[in-house]
C-alpha cells in the first residue's frame, strides 16, 4: 500500500476530505494528516505525493498555519490547493497579498503553458474560485501554467511544486478529477488501490487495537453502525456485543425492524435496550440544539455503561462515526477547520468516557460506506438505506421534544417516506424527512379557524452528504405529500418545502 500513498495536508478546509475522495475514486490511497506534520516522519510513510488543502486564514498572518518546509525536500510532487498554492510560493519565492478583487464563484481559467498537470485537457475551462488573497509575485524560476481575468497566477509551477488558486476538489470545477489524475500520474501511482484493501487493513487495525478484549457497538440500523458491526464481527468474532438502544427519538416502527434484520440477516449478538423513558426525561425542557446532541451523546454512553456490566473484559466502544461528522465538529486532524456543529457521538460525548474508542470509518465518506458494505456482503435493506442522525428525530423538532411533538412528526414523517417512495423518487435522493418547526399559523378548517403546526418537507440530493441540493420533487409528489400530512395527522394545518441547499444550509436543521 506504501506505493500508493498520497498525504493531504489540512489547513483547515472545510472541504479537505474532498480532495481525498476524488483521489480514492482513481484508486490511489491517500490520508489527512496534520497540516504540521514533521516532514521526517511523513517521509517514513513514503508518499508518492503531497497535497496542501485550503484554508480560512492568510499566510502573512502571524498564526497562520504553516507546514514543515522540509517536505517540500522530500522530493516527491506537491500540490498546493488555495491557501495551499498560497503558502507553497510564500515558502519558495512568491508573495501573497489581499487580492484586489475577491474571486467566489465559477470562472473561466486559460490555460497559458503546456503540462502535464493539464495534459489533455482544453486551453479554456471552468473553475470554482474561493479566496481573499492570492500570489501576488513569484521568483523568476517559477512558471506560470494558467490565470484568469482577475488572478493572473492561477495556476504556477516550480520544480516539483504545483500550486492552483482554484478547487479542483468541488463539483463545480467540471474537470477538476482530471486535473487531480493528472497531477497523480506526475507522481507515478499506478492506480491499483480498492475499497477491499480498506476492508482488510481495518480488519487487521481493529484486531491490533482490540487484542483479546470486549467490544459494545452502539448499533443504530442505519449503514454505519451497520459496517462497524459486520467489520468488527469479521474481525473479533464472539468478541463483540452489539447494542441497540430504542431512545425514543426513532422513526415508526424503526425498533421493531433493526430487531429483526440484524438477529435475522447478521446473526449478532444483539442486546436490545429500552431506555425512552430516560432519554425523553433528560431531553425534557431542552430546545438549544447542542445541549439536546450533548445529553443524548451522554445518556448513551450511560446506557452502553450499564449494559455492559457482566459483560466479558468489555473495554471498548465502536461507533460509526463518518469524516463529515467530525470535521463539523472539529478537525479530525487537530488541524485548524472551524466547527460547524457537535455530533451525539463526537463532541456531544463526556470528557470521562470510560471506554476506549473504536472508531474504523472516521475517515470515510457515506459513499464509500455503501461500497464497503457491499463488500461485505450486507443486504441491500441496510445498503441502500437512507441516513439517520444520531441523536434521531430529537434534532427533526425544533425546539423541546415532547412525546407528543414526536407523535406527530413520526406520523408526518411516515407520509413522506411512503409517497416519496411510491413515486419512485427515492432512487435519486440521499435523504427525505419531514421536521415539526415550534410555529403555529392561522388555518381554516371544516370552516373553521384553526392555530396549529407546521411541517417541514426537506429532500436533498447528494453523493457524500458534505454537499448537497434540494431535491426538485414532482409537484403532484408534494401535493400528496402536504394534502395527506394535513389531513391525517392531527395538530398540522401547514406544510412547507425547504429549497435550501449545503452549503449554506445543513441537510438536517438542527
Amino acid at each position: 500500500m506504501g506505493e500508493e500513498f498520497v498525504a493531504i495536508l489540512d489547513f483547515g478546509s472545510q472541504y479537505a476530505q474532498l480532495i481525498a475522495r476524488r483521489v480514492r475514486e482513481q484508486h490511489v490511497y491517500c490520508e489527512i494528516l496534520p497540516c504540521d506534520i514533521p516532514a521526517d516522519r511523513l517521509a517514513r510513510r513514503e508518499p508518492r505525493g503531497i497535497i496542501l488543502s485550503g484554508g480560512p486564514a492568510s499566510v502573512y498572518e502571524p498564526r497562520a498555519p504553516r507546514a514543515d518546509e522540509g517536505i517540500f525536500r522530500l522530493g516527491v510532487p506537491v500540490l498546493g490547493l488555495c491557501y495551499g498554492m498560497q503558502l507553497g510560493c510564500d515558502v519558495l519565492g512568491g508573495r501573497v497579498t489581499p487580492a484586489p478583487s475577491r474571486e467566489y464563484g465559477r470562472t473561466s481559467l486559460s490555460v497559458v503553458e503546456d503540462d502535464p498537470l493539464f495534459e489533455g485537457l482544453p486551453r479554456d475551462m471552468i473553475v470554482w474560485m474561493s479566496h481573499g488573497d492570492q500570489v501576488q509575485t513569484v521568483s523568476g524560476d517559477f512558471q506560470v501554467l494558467a490565470r484568469t481575468e482577475n488572478c493572473p497566477l492561477a495556476a504556477v509551477r516550480k520544480g516539483l511544486f504545483y500550486g492552483l488558486q482554484f478547487h479542483p476538489e468541488v463539483a463545480h470545477t467540471p474537470l477538476g478529477s482530471r486535473i487531480l489524475g493528472n497531477f497523480l500520474r506526475v507522481c507515478g501511482t499506478s492506480g491499483s488501490w480498492r475499497m477491499g484493501d480498506y476492508v482488510e487493513r481495518a480488519v487487521r487495525d481493529i484486531r491490533a487495537i482490540v487484542g483479546g478484549k470486549g467490544v459494545v457497538c452502539g448499533l443504530s440500523g442505519g449503514i454505519d453502525s451497520s459496517v462497524v458491526a459486520a467489520l468488527l464481527h469479521r474481525a473479533i468474532g464472539p468478541q463483540l456485543t452489539s447494542i441497540f438502544v430504542d431512545n425514543g427519538v426513532l422513526r415508526q416502527g424503526e425498533a421493531e425492524g433493526v430487531q429483526e434484520t440484524f438477529r435475522r440477516v447478521m446473526g449478532l449478538n444483539l442486546v436490545f435496550v429500552d431506555a425512552r423513558e430516560r432519554f425523553l426525561a433528560r431531553l425534557a425542557g431542552v430546545s438549544d440544539p447542542e445541549e439536546k446532541r450533548k445529553r443524548i451523546g451522554h445518556e448513551f454512553i450511560e446506557v452502553f455503561k450499564e449494559s455492559a456490566k457482566g459483560l466479558r473484559e468489555v473495554e471498548f466502544l465502536a461507533q460509526g462515526t463518518l469524516y463529515p461528522d467530525v470535521i463539523e465538529s472539529r478537525s479530525p486532524t487537530g488541524g485548524p477547520s472551524a466547527k460547524i456543529k457537535s455530533h451525539h457521538n463526537v463532541g456531544g460525548l463526556p470528557a470521562e468516557l470510560g471506554f476506549k474508542l473504536v472508531e474504523p470509518l472516521r475517515f470515510l465518506f457515506k459513499d464509500e460506506v455503501r461500497e464497503i458494505a457491499r463488500e461485505l456482503g450486507l443486504p441491500d435493506e441496510i445498503v441502500k438505506r437512507q441516513p439517520f442522525p444520531g441523536p434521531g428525530l430529537a434534532v427533526r423538532v425544533i425546539g423541546e421534544v415532547t412525546e407528543k411533538r414526536l407523535a406527530v412528526l413520526r406520523q408526518a414523517d411516515a407520509i413522506v417516506q411512503a409517497e416519496v417512495a411510491a413515486a419512485g423518487a427515492d432512487r435519486t435522493l440521499w435523504q427525505w424527512f419531514a421536521v415539526l418547526l415550534p410555529v403555529q399559523t392561522v388555518g381554516v378548517m371544516g370552516d373553521e379557524r384553526t392555530y396549529e403546526n407546521v411541517v417541514a418537507v426537506r429532500a436533498v440530493e447528494s453523493t457524500d452528504g458534505m454537499t448537497a441540493d434540494w431535491a426538485r420533487l414532482p409537484y403532484e409528489v408534494l401535493e400528496r405529500v402536504s394534502s395527506r400530512i394535513i389531513n391525517e395527522v392531527k395538530g398540522v394545518n401547514r406544510v412547507v418545502y425547504d429549497v435550501s441547499s449545503k452549503p449554506p444550509a445543513t441537510i438536517e436543521w438542527e
